[in-house]
């Protein structure tokens, strides 16, 4: 009789960890156009699986390894939402006091507390999961929490590298796993940044490991993952697959500001658009682009015009530019000039990490081996064309004759916009 009980008991925990795991896919996937239909969803479905974790009696869960997963599931249950719930956090603390070994609820444990932000006590939960055995999830988390610990912080970059090993362990573990990927790419999207936003081939690691993720099929349903994406195709000024992959998120998720950044990047090409076909009056603009002509630069750099750059890293060549405009928009980063060369052809130069005090109208510019992307596209029946060339270090962009240093930059992590 004892035995039949304890099946009972069994099926019931069992049927409650379904409903918990399927509780937390509505957390994940539904994303109504009113936030509020989400929270009722999400209440109502986490009524119903404490109804049945309620339905077992008491004296049927006296065992420590079945309370401990009694008290677990109904932690996690309570800290399905976005707020901190301290009943939450008693029912988890109670759960590893009863089973030290159930790695799932110090994982749970660490989250909760995370919510309340003691930081610091939910990464030694995180460390007692991994613990128990290595677990992609574990590692996913532990890496998100490395980069929030890292924010205003001294040994930011240093924090974030770590952030970076604990995303490539959880791959490791699991080279298909789509979420980790995902990890992954906002870690090297997050490194981006806190390294002084200069470095692009970074960008390029973040695209890379959101092309990974979206092979999995789970990831289908993020539009986390669409919107991060498409925030490091716009930095990579791949304006068409950014445009493209901040209207796939607004349709996922109407919460997010992504119909505001497809706004902010068309009313950008309008304007560089408008502001090349205008360039400035012949006069001025041949004036402005004869003094370059006696501009002498790095001997072991070649001098060229920006129409004999080729697609993409210039290496050994130098280009010479006269700023004409500053092109104020709505987004923080990068920063937007538009320059002429020696024989009056304009282009846009995109800067990051710099103040926007550094470099003037007027300036001359001198940019060694420069990257060279040729914006050519249409978007909404209108056509973009123009030509854009950046750097990928501080060190190889010079003002007036003068190497840029770092008491010219500004903490460009504040330029981040992706969900960590």
């Amino acid at each position: 009789m004892n035995r039949e009980i304890e099946e009972i008991q069994e099926d019931l925990l069992a049927k409650a960890a379904k409903a918990a795991d399927e509780l937390y896919n509505i957390r994940d996937t539904y994303f109504p156009a009113d936030p509020n239909d989400k929270i009722s969803k999400l209440q109502a479905e986490s009524d119903l699986v404490l109804q049945t974790l309620n339905s077992i009696p008491p004296e049927n869960r006296k065992l420590p390894i079945q309370r401990a997963m009694y008290e677990y599931l109904k932690g996690k249950v309570l800290d399905v939402f976005s707020d901190y719930r301290k009943d939450a956090e008693d029912h988890l603390s109670k759960a590893v006091k009863l089973n030290p070994s159930l790695g799932d609820a110090w994982l749970s444990l660490g989250n909760c507390i995370w919510k309340k932000g003691d930081l610091s006590a939910a990464k030694n939960c995180f460390m007692l999961a991994l613990s128990k055995g290595p677990n992609k999830r574990i590692l996913c988390q532990l890496s998100m929490l490395e980069r929030k610990m890292a924010q205003g912080t001294e040994k930011q970059a240093e924090i974030v590298e770590e952030s970076i090993k604990h995303a490539r362990e959880a791959i490791a573990l699991d080279v298909r796993d789509g979420n980790s990927w995902y990890n992954l790419g906002n870690a090297c999207l997050t490194s981006f940044f806190v390294t002084g936003a200069w470095d692009h081939s970074k960008l390029l690691q973040s695209l890379k490991a959101y092309q990974n993720a979206e092979r999995d099929e789970t990831m289908k349903s993020s539009p986390d993952l669409y919107f991060n994406c498409a925030t490091v195709n716009k930095y990579l000024e791949n304006y068409e697959r950014a445009l493209t992959g901040f209207e796939a998120a607004a349709l996922k998720d109407p919460g997010l500001n992504a119909t505001e950044e497809v706004e902010k990047i068309v009313h950008l090409l309008d304007k560089l658009e408008s502001l090349l076909k205008g360039q400035t009056k012949a006069k001025r603009l041949a004036s402005l682009a004869s003094s370059l002509s006696t501009v002498n630069v790095n001997p072991s750099y070649i001098q060229v015009s920006v129409d004999r750059l080729a697609e993409g890293l210039n290496k050994g060549v130098a280009v010479v530019g006269k700023v004409l405009y500053f092109i104020k928009h709505q987004n923080v980063a990068p920063l937007y000039y538009l320059l002429c060369d020696a024989n009056q052809i304009c282009y846009v130069l995109s800067v990051y990490g710099i103040r926007d005090d550094v470099v003037k109208e007027g300036d001359q510019i001198i940019l060694l081996s420069p990257y060279f992307h040729n914006v050519d596209f249409s978007w909404n029946g209108k056509v973009y064309q123009f030509k854009s060339v950046r750097v990928d270090f501080l060190e190889q962009m010079l003002v007036n004759g003068k190497a840029l240093s770092h008491s010219h930059a500004v903490r460009a992590s504040i330029y981040a916009q992706h969900k960590p």
